[in-house]
Order: structure tokens, then C-alpha cells, then sequence
């Protein structure tokens, strides 16, 4: 064994009884139930995955995601995982993948959920990953977008590269506690096309965290339809039930 390799082997060990003192400190909750995690759940519990409220849409052909922009702007496919409704614990993986400084939380659920339904062939034939982007002062307030972090997962499950700058996002109030009205009019010319020939006769994917009204994916996916030979197809975590 070289001193190389004993040193790295050093490392590691002392780097797992860090992490190991570290979760007894402070153990790592999950999101929905908020109880400790065990070993091999990173994020989520088991428990909390496996009941996970499914939408199924990758198994459905115009599922209801893809029925809120029938006849607004050509979408090929689109996909949701888990149904989104307020006051479930389960809003707890977007809330603190959006706004509680969880943005790895993000990046491994969006791995998760490619993992899950790779097998569909949901992403077959897709170029390209486009996150949906996000305003340059908000994101310096946030500190990051939560779309690209879902973006990088689900790219290391398919393989599929993620194309940036070439969407540009406007300035615009947050969406946040608007009405349905409010939400389509404040979307409404929020995006830019940039650099758009790398999308000519591509098939992309605009990943969001969750689809609410559908207005800033459409807003989205309107800005390049006019890309030549350019399919559209969307894909979020979470799928909002309004009540």
C-alpha cells in the first residue's frame, strides 16, 4: 500500500467518524415526518417515499399536466411525481428545497424521482435539460435556484446534458400567494430566448419544482416554440392540487 493511498484511507475514516458524530449532534431529520434518519436514507425516510402521493402521469397519455396547455402551446410530454397540497407534509420537500437553504435536498430527489421513472421512457429521445431560470435578484437573495439543483440530478440518472443561458428570465413580481388570474398576467413576456440556435431540432426538458397553474412553464416553453424543429416536453417534482 502506497503512502498515497494510506493517507486517502486515513482521510476517509476520519472524515465518517466526523460525519458520524456529526448525526448523533445533530441528527438529520426527514422533511415530511421529521423524524431522525436511518443510515442509507439521505434525505427522505423510506417510509415517507413509499407513501408518497403519485401522480403516475409518466403512465398516462394526456395526463392532467399536459391538459393545462392543450391549445396554448405544443408540449410533447409532461410529468409531475407526487401531488402537492397544502397543509400535507409532503409540501415540506419543496418548501425546503425552495426557501429553507435545501437545495441538495433538491438535487437528490430529482435523482430520485429520474430513477424512478427512467423505466417509463419518459426522457427517451430528449437533447437537453433546461431549468427554469430565475431572476438575477432573487437569486442573489436566495442564493441559488432550486431548479437547477433538480436539473443536475435528474442529468446524473439520464445522462442528459443541461443546457444554460439560453432562456433569460424578466423582471416580475413573485407568483406567491396570487390568484390564477394574477398568476397568467404576471407571466406574461417573463422570459427571454438567448442563444437559441444550440436548440434547433433539439427535443428539451424544462424542469421546474412544482406546477401550480402552469403559467410559468408555459410562459417558458412559449419563448422558444418558435425555435426551428424544437419539441418541448416539461417535468416538475411536484404537482400543486388546488383546493
Amino acid at each position: 500500500m502506497t503512502m498515497m493511498t494510506t493517507a486517502k484511507t486515513l482521510i476517509s475514516t476520519i472524515k465518517s467518524y466526523i460525519h458520524s458524530a456529526w448525526d448523533v449532534l445533530m441528527p438529520r431529520t426527514c422533511p415530511v415526518c421529521r423524524h431522525a434518519l436511518s443510515p442509507g436514507e439521505p434525505y427522505v425516510c423510506r417510509k415517507c417515499l413509499d407513501n408518497l402521493p403519485r401522480t403516475l402521469f409518466e403512465t398516462r397519455q394526456f395526463n392532467s399536466m399536459e391538459q393545462l396547455f392543450a391549445g396554448k402551446t405544443p408540449i410533447y410530454r409532461a410529468t409531475a411525481y407526487f401531488y402537492y397540497r397544502k397543509r400535507s407534509p409532503y409540501t415540506n420537500i419543496i418548501l425546503d428545497t425552495k426557501y429553507r437553504n435545501s437545495p441538495r435536498l433538491g438535487e437528490w430527489f430529482g435523482a430520485y424521482v429520474a430513477s424512478q421513472i427512467l423505466s417509463s421512457g419518459f426522457f427517451q429521445g430528449i437533447h437537453c435539460i433546461i431549468p427554469v431560470p430565475m431572476h438575477s435578484s432573487k437569486l442573489h437573495k436566495r442564493g441559488y435556484n432550486q431548479a437547477d439543483y433538480i436539473a443536475q440530478g435528474i442529468s446524473r440518472v439520464t445522462g442528459i446534458p443541461i443546457a444554460h443561458n439560453v432562456v433569460a428570465v424578466m423582471p416580475h413580481d413573485t407568483q406567491t400567494r396570487k390568484s390564477i388570474y394574477d398568476r397568467w398576467k404576471n407571466t406574461q413576456g417573463l422570459f427571454d430566448a438567448v442563444n437559441t440556435r444550440e436548440l434547433e431540432n433539439k427535443h428539451v426538458l424544462l424542469v421546474d419544482d412544482v406546477v401550480t397553474t402552469g403559467a410559468t412553464l408555459l410562459s417558458c416553453a412559449k419563448t422558444i416554440e418558435a425555435v426551428p424543429g424544437i419539441k418541448v416536453s416539461l417535468m416538475t417534482l411536484a404537482s400543486a392540487v388546488l383546493d
